[in-house]
This record gives structure tokens, sequence and C-alpha cells, in this order.
């Protein structure tokens, strides 16, 4: 089971000794020329009021051993780097963001994200995911799924992901993953669907 908790950022981050904070999940890499270009960021700070406090950095997503530049895969900016005095604190149960004080500048170089290396790994990090969004909604009083809402799920994520984004120009792999996202969100929603229904017995 997949663990999400802001905690653990917040408590690294009080933990840390430097000026500045760099997350990195356990399947991203910084590359040399990303290193390059945050110590460049860092060491030539301003020492004005305009200066930024945190970076969002691009991410070059690998998906099934290819590169997704489309179905809005890239840039896919995270932030990442912050200054220690900046940082607020980490939120959110899932797909954690933090709040911070201050500008908010973007670097070139990306992250290489290497995500979703096979389909069954895919399949059982969705299980996982969808047990936690479906939960947030359920708390969040979603309205009742019905089979028409079912089918705007699934066709808007398709119109937006293959068609709007243009998923498809990612060839194979983009169609998969095209599929694999609607099955996701579809997968998701059938659980909130589950938990609505439990409550009416």
């Amino acid at each position: 089971m997949f663990s999400f908790n802001p905690e653990k950022r917040n408590f690294g981050a009080k933990k840390a000794i430097g000026d500045w904070l760099l997350y990195i999940d356990a399947d991203e890499r910084v590359t040399p020329l990303l290193r390059k270009e945050i110590q460049s960021a860092i060491s030539h700070q301003p020492s004005t009021i305009n200066h930024f406090t945190a970076y969002a950095i691009p991410r070059r997503n690998i998906f099934l051993g290819h590169e997704m530049r489309w179905g809005g895969w890239w840039p896919d900016f995270v932030l990442r780097l912050i200054k220690k005095e900046a940082l607020l604190k980490w939120e959110g149960e899932l797909h954690e963001q933090p709040k911070i004080i201050g500008k908010v500048g973007k670097l070139k170089k990306p992250l290489t994200h290497i995500s979703h290396r096979s389909l069954t790994e895919m399949v059982d990090k969705t299980n996982d995911w969808s047990e936690v969004e479906a939960r947030l909604l359920f708390d969040a009083g979603h309205p009742k799924m019905t089979w028409w809402r079912f089918l705007s799920v699934g066709v808007r994520e398709v119109w937006d992901r293959g068609i709007k984004k243009m998923g498809f120009l990612d060839g194979t792999v983009g169609v998969i993953e095209i599929i694999y996202q609607t099955f996701s969100r579809m997968i998701t929603y059938a659980k909130l669907w589950e938990m609505q229904i439990k409550v009416k017995k």
C-alpha cells in the first residue's frame, strides 16, 4: 500500500540544515544538467524583494520505457526546490503540495520521472490510489454516482488527454496511457459508488 503523508515532508524540512530544500521522489532522477541549473539558481539569488523563494521543475515522464511529450505529460512542472524559510508546510492527503511565502520561478532542465514501468505496476498503483481518492470524494459529499456521471467521467478523460492534449501523438504507449488514465478514473468513481450504496443499506 502506498503511503500518503505530507507530515513526512514537513518533518524532513524541520531537520534539514541547509538554506534550500530539494524534494525528490523514489522514481525521480536529477540529471547533471538539472543539478548544475539548481546550483546556479540558489547561488545567484539577488538581494531584492523580488527574488524567487521556490522553483518549479519540469518533469520528463517515462512511461513503459517511452518519453511522454503529449497528453498533458510535458512539461508537468512540480514545485520541489524551496527555500527553507519560505516553506509553510506540505498539505494534502494525495498529491501533496507545498504552501510557501514568496515568488515561484521556473527551471528549464527537467527531472527524469521513471513511472509506470509495467502494466502490472500501473494497475496495482491504481488500486491503492483510487481507494484514497474515492474516500476523499465521499468525505467531501460528492453527488450520487449515476450511469450518466460514469459516462461523463470517461468521455471527459478521453477528450482531455486523447484529443485536446493530443495524447495519441505518443503512439502506442500514448494510446495505452489514455486508456489507462480513463480506467483509473472510472475505478475511482466506481469505488465512490460502492461507498455510497453501502451507506444506504
